[in-house]
């Protein structure tokens, strides 16, 4: 009999404080950048006990070493592993079945989770299937997060072994055509979004499936692509191109269907983001702003893409054109605020950081990096809850900070058996 099928699963939580609505979830984590990290950073800011499972003969999580590094003394890490792995076990483990020892703490593992995240995508290189997994813990909800999906969810082999990252998931699913300017090239929304996007899918999909696992017992795999997540959120661009063969271009920063709605340079050198839908909001505007509503009615000069592109249209545009350049962007957005039409500036994140209102909402929270040693300043929670909120119980910890614990208080490993796992490529 292996270990495995002999020891006892320990519910969680075993290793971290108990809080939040997750809390007697156990996630084991075989993930990088940033899609299934962050599902899991997710799920931990809410109460789930998460393991990461980090390789140590390449330093583990790459996100580790992303430039540029915040540095104390002689440690330094990146910003992107301060804010997004808080609240995580790091594990260090060669995850690979085909060495002995590897196998049996990696099933280990998995008897003792609830949920096991990865985006590897080339798991069966290491022995791992999910029916060896669901045979170990048949209550076992698997992730499987990927650019193009996974086997078991059908598809042209040839697209699923391709390399997935969120530029080519955003090209791929169309939503990449649509940014930009009309006579430019296209290019894509920068900061990773497709990968955080699409961790909140598979937040979403964990979540049902567990869900699920406790009324009848039964596990299963999820799939998320990052491509088809970016489909997902395509407004109606399917539905017009399969009923009308319509396609839309892109637009740049302007609305061409209606007006006003795009970026406006102000007096002092920001930008205002406008945006008013409809004939009401489009009155409340001109109103705002002192516009004559007579001569620039919503039919003649805002309302639709022919009344846009006529003389008084463009006339229109001009006249914002000049008042948000009358104006400083702080002027401007008083007087859109005290007539409560949509707008904002366009700021940098010194910018929001520096708003009073995310301070008095508790969106700036501070825990000590593992790393550094040091207390850091990063963004809270999201979203907010009443009666269980999220919470940090500590930053993010170093490579393998966790290791020998979790090997002694969750899989009964004794101090030998530990210290003969050492200096084989398994856990160093």
């Amino acid at each position: 009999m292996n270990r495995w099928e002999k020891i006892e699963r320990k519910p969680a939580p075993l290793l971290i404080p108990k809080f939040g609505p997750l809390s007697g979830i156990r996630v084991l984590l075989n993930g990088t950048v940033v899609a299934a990290p962050f599902c899991a950073t997710m799920m931990s800011d809410f109460g789930a006990e998460v393991i990461a499972l980090e390789r140590p003969k390449v330093g583990g999580d790459p996100a580790r070493h992303q430039k540029p590094q915040i540095a104390n003394g002689d440690k330094s890490i990146s910003g992107a592993w301060m804010q997004n792995s808080r609240n995580k076990l790091s594990f260090s483990l060669e995850t690979n079945l085909n060495i002995p020892e590897s196998k049996e703490i990696f099933l280990s593992l998995i008897k003792n989770s609830d949920v096991w995240i990865e985006n590897m995508v080339w798991i069966n290189k290491l022995g791992i299937s999910d029916e060896l997994l669901l045979e170990v813990n048949p209550r076992l909800v698997i992730c499987h997060i990927s650019g193009y999906g996974t086997t078991g969810f059908g598809g042209e082999e040839k697209q699923i072994n391709r390399p997935g990252y969120d530029p080519l998931g955003q090209a791929e699913s169309g939503w990449g055509l649509l940014q930009g300017w009309p006579d430019r090239e296209p290019y894509y929304a920068q900061q990773y979004i497709g990968d955080y996007l699409n961790g909140l899918f598979a937040v979403n999909g964990i979540l049902m499936a567990y869900m699920n696992a406790q009324k009848t017992g039964k596990g299963q795999s999820i799939d998320v692509s990052l491509t088809e997540g970016w489909m997902r959120v395509m407004d109606d661009n399917f539905t017009l191109w399969t009923e009308k063969k319509i396609l839309k271009k892109r637009q740049g920063i302007k609305q061409t269907t209606y007006q006003p709605g795009g970026i406006f340079p102000t007096k002092d050198g920001k930008y205002i983001n406008l945006g008013s839908y409809g004939k009401s909001a489009y009155n409340k505007v001109l109103k705002g702003f002192g516009i004559d509503t007579e001569k620039f009615s919503y039919e003649k000069a805002g309302g639709s893409a022919e009344a846009v592109a006529s003389p008084l249209g463009r006339e229109l545009d001009a006249t914002f054109q000049k008042f948000f350049m009358e104006h400083t962007a702080s002027e401007a957005l008083d007087i859109c605020i005290e007539n409560k039409i949509g707008a904002a500036v366009v700021r940098d994140a010194g910018d929001v950081y520096e708003q009073p209102h995310w301070h008095e909402r508790g969106d700036w929270i501070k825990y000590t990096d593992q790393t550094l040693n040091k207390e850091i300043t990063a963004f809270g929670f999201v979203p907010k809850m009443s009666e269980t909120p999220g919470q940090i119980w500590r930053g993010a910890p170093k490579l393998g900070q966790d290791t020998e614990r979790i090997l002694s208080d969750l899989l009964d490993y004794n101090g030998d058996e530990i210290a003969s796992l050492k200096g084989k490529g398994v856990i160093d």
